[in-house]
């Protein structure tokens, strides 16, 4: 390793560097860190192949290929944004010299046994490799990283993309070979169309190395013309192959590859007792001082050195969404969620609230207005909250002043529901398709118009269209603004604190709707909300004014059509059934044909977007474990935390006797703890505490205020609940900046707007989930109830009863984040741990 130098970036995507560990044809490559603590060694491609658009092209599928590569002998591809202004590829670190440098420097050749082993393992790698559709195409001796366990491929499928420089020939435009001499198949030199085969005549050559510590065709003694020539017409020199080894190599060296042996024949014909020791004791030595010396490894840049800039990668992420009350109930959500009214059955909490910003910049430097985009998103949040808070709490002005009936009310809500959660991805995709900072505006024009035609509505129709475009400019809001945000913070340590302003405000906006449309109801009527929706977004237009004609966007990526109509479709479907189970009942064919579609296309749609890596992250190690934990640990705590502020919200207005504007203010003790949390705890601790600490602390923290919370000592006043709604919002906020941090590493800018809406879509579906449960639960106790007496005994019941439902699934959550937040990579049994 080397130390960086002063031209070298400081990070690339999630990854902090730490030193070189070396050069070759197709770029640089460094030795990484993530902020979880996970070692990395980042491949970087050269500018002059960036550059090159069908190399970006066949750079994003060979690794989208490379991801899926399994089996114990290779370093698996963790992370990449081939999207990026420089692409690169991270790979899991292998702690081990290359098997050049060992053979060449350290050693030479190497024993019977250790060449037998060596032949055993890189076939079962190259069968792991050809299982996933590719050639690695440069099997060479720098190719293979030793360890004490075992030998490593690295590298495999990458050098496809170089082909696209020359067409497919054997040089590029700039005349460098397509693969490396000595280590070619005769196939690679003609320029033909390569198959498996040629990767089993590499191996050969590699073996031929091993065991004779010189290159097969003499490649150092001779020209390159007259090698090449070699390789594709003369018979290997095989003097000093073992004889045990001897068939099977000049096999894998035939120059017909249909007379090549298969990587799955290589490995049963080598396939032995694996001895306690595969390499000399001399061989051990070395690996054990190599690694000693990464331990002692600490460089530091000279004092006189300007500080390295970021590589100017644009990286996205997915957002974190917080959800908002029904009608009846306008309190302040949780961090993960919002508790939903006390009252008749009705809809779910609507899905409000924006993302928070990823840990991930889009660009370097960072962005220059990039405190001030986070004040214009802020703005932005509060808007769709203020507007979803004040026409909860008007409600009962809007029955009485149309003349609607009780149940009238449900299609307000499902407009705005449906309109919201269910266009969340589509909103994601034009973000990407069309610009985040147009889409941003377009929202923000379409809010405009949608409030005023709210307030100027004489009828329930228009009122009912006004909610749905007010739902839809929402669903356009919410991706552009996590976009948007994520571009200007690529320091890691104001993403933190911009993590931890915007958790904050997540929390506490709920609150500060709720107090200003119970102020505008109380000495005004429900238009007057409207249109102070409407000069809301007036005013965030104007702020957002300095954003619009910053640097350019990425690329514009082709529609996801599929995407789009799979996403939507399960979205509506799971939206329109979690909505409307109170009315007509879980057990109502509509409503279980609705959840059952919902679900199934759910899935259609995850495995639709399985495949691309830069839109969904997989459930792989390091990077895509850490995302998918923090989505599943997300939608968990989502639906427990709703679930047991919908609880409390029952038991404040129908129990403690609090009106729906005064049980909204009960909240803001939690809102100022969710604040305490993310932004002087979490954001604070983030730099020098794994996320995993934090997230589980936070979420154990939030069930114990759960727990207290179930305490009525006084038998049903506010301060019986105060503490725990303390905790809870403290311990939300600890966890929700960390999850945000977590979720939302890594990914590249083409996709960022998909990646956006598909886990807040997630969120939104945990936290309605919770919500319609506790709904349900109120909805049974009260179904029991002989007399008017009974009620309150009712809510009492429901509301315990949802507490401790919360709390199992805030443990639930916990284990999640437990077992795959900062989780390694599996490993076979028998296989060292290693990075």
């Amino acid at each position: 390793m080397k130390p960086l130098t002063s031209q070298d970036p400081a990070r690339i995507g999630p990854y902090r560097l730490i030193a070189r560990l070396g050069e070759g044809g197709m770029g640089l490559v460094y030795l990484g860190r993530s902020d979880a603590g996970r070692t990395v060694a980042v491949k970087v491609v050269q500018a002059e192949y960036a550059g090159n658009q069908e190399f970006r092209r066949r750079f994003a599928r060979e690794v989208t290929a490379a991801r899926r590569v399994g089996g114990e002998w290779t370093a698996e591809v963790l992370d990449a944004d081939p999207e990026a202004e420089v692409p690169w590829v991270a790979t899991r670190y292998v702690p081990g010299p290359d098997l050049s440098t060992v053979v060449g420097k350290d050693y030479g050749p190497l024993p019977e046994h250790s060449v037998l082993v060596l032949a055993n393992r890189l076939a079962l790698a190259l069968r792991a490799v050809h299982g996933a559709g590719l050639i690695h195409r440069d099997l060479k001796p720098s190719n293979v990283l030793v360890t004490v366990d075992g030998p490593r491929v690295i590298d495999f499928g990458i050098a496809r993309a170089m082909d696209s420089l020359a067409g497919d020939s054997l040089h590029t435009r700039t005349g460098m070979l397509i693969g490396s001499p000595g280590f070619m198949s005769p196939e690679q030199v003609r320029g033909r169309e390569l198959t498996p085969a040629s990767d089993v005549f590499c191996l050969g050559a590699v073996l031929v190395h091993a065991a004779t510590g010189r290159l097969l065709f003499g490649a150092a003694d001779t020209g390159l013309p007259a090698h090449l020539f070699k390789i594709a017409e003369d018979e290997p020199d095989l003097t000093g192959v073992p004889a045990s080894l001897l068939g099977l190599v000049r096999a894998c060296l035939a120059k017909d590859p249909a007379a090549r042996p298969t990587p799955q024949e290589i490995a049963d014909r080598t396939a032995q007792e694996s001895p306690e020791e595969w390499l000399p004791g001399a061989v051990l030595a070395q690996l054990g001082r190599h690694a000693a010396g990464l331990l002692d490894f600490a460089p530091e840049q000279p004092a006189d050195t300007p500080a390295p800039q970021p590589v100017p990668l644009v990286k996205d992420a997915a957002p974190q969404r917080v959800p908002s009350p029904p009608a009846h109930a306008p309190t302040v959500p949780a961090p993960f969620g919002a508790p939903q009214g006390f009252g008749p059955p009705t809809p779910p909490a609507h899905w409000t609230g924006f993302p928070a910003p990823a840990p991930a910049g889009d660009a370097a430097p960072p962005h220059p207005h990039r405190w001030w985009g986070l004040v214009v998103i802020t703005l932005a949040q509060l808007l769709v909250l203020f507007d979803l808070m004040s026409f909860n709490l008007a409600a009962p002005a809007v029955q009485a002043d149309l003349g609607m009936r009780t149940d009238g009310l449900s299609p307000l809500y499902l407009a705005y529901t449906l309109a919201f959660g269910g266009l969340l991805i589509m909103g994601g995709h034009l973000a990407d398709r069309i610009g985040r900072r147009r889409t941003f505006v377009i929202g923000l024009v379409g809010c405009v118009l949608a409030s005023g035609l709210g307030g100027l509505t004489g009828g329930e129709g228009p009122l009912i269209l006004a909610r749905f475009l007010q739902g839809a400019c929402a669903a356009l809001l919410t991706p552009s603004a996590l976009a948007l945000v994520t571009s200007g913070f690529t320091d890691t340590r104001e993403r933190h604190r911009a993590l931890g302003v915007y958790a904050a405000t997540a929390a506490g906006g709920s609150a500060v709707g709720v107090l200003a449309g119970g102020w505008i109801i109380e000495s005004a009527n429900w238009r007057v909300c409207l249109f102070a929706a409407a000069l809301l977004a007036v005013v965030t237009l104007i702020a957002a004014v300095p954003l619009v004609h910053e640097r350019p966007e990425p690329p514009k990526p082709p529609l996801d059509t599929g995407g789009i109509l799979l996403g939507t479709a399960a979205l509506a479907a799971l939206g329109y059934g979690l909505a409307q189970a109170d009315a007509h009942g879980w057990t109502d064919p509509l409503i279980l044909a609705a959840l059952t579609s919902g679900v199934l296309l759910l899935v259609a749609y995850l495995v639709w977007q399985a495949g691309r890596t830069d839109t969904f992250p997989e459930a792989s190690p390091a990077t895509g474990l850490d995302r998918a934990g923090s989505f599943l640990t997300l939608a968990l705590a989502g639906c427990g935390t709703m679930a047991a502020l919908s609880a409390c919200d029952y038991y404040l207005l129908g129990v403690v006797g609090f009106s729906p504007a005064t049980a909204g203010a009960a909240f803001l003790p939690l809102a100022a703890g969710a604040v305490v949390g993310a932004t002087q705890v979490a954001a604070r601790l983030m730099p020098r505490v794994a996320p995993r600490v934090l997230i589980i602390g936070g979420l154990l923290a939030t069930a114990l205020g759960l727990v207290l919370m179930t305490r009525l000592d006084s038998g049903g006043a506010y301060a019986d609940v105060l503490p725990g709604l303390v905790l809870v919002g403290f311990g939300g906020g600890l966890a929700l900046m960390p999850l945000l941090a977590t979720a939302t590493a890594a990914g590249g800018p083409g996709r960022s707007g998909v990646r956006a809406g598909t886990v807040t879509a997630g969120q939104n579906l945990g936290s309605v989930l919770g919500s319609a449960l506790t709904a349900a639960v109120l909805a049974a106790e009260i179904g029991r109830v002989t007399s008017p007496d009974g009620v309150t005994t009712a809510v009492l019941r429901a509301y315990t009863t949802g507490l401790w439902w919360a709390v199992g699934a805030l443990l639930l959550a916990c284990l999640t984040a437990g077992l795959m937040i900062g989780a390694p990579a599996a490993r076979p049994a028998g296989q060292a741990p290693g990075r």
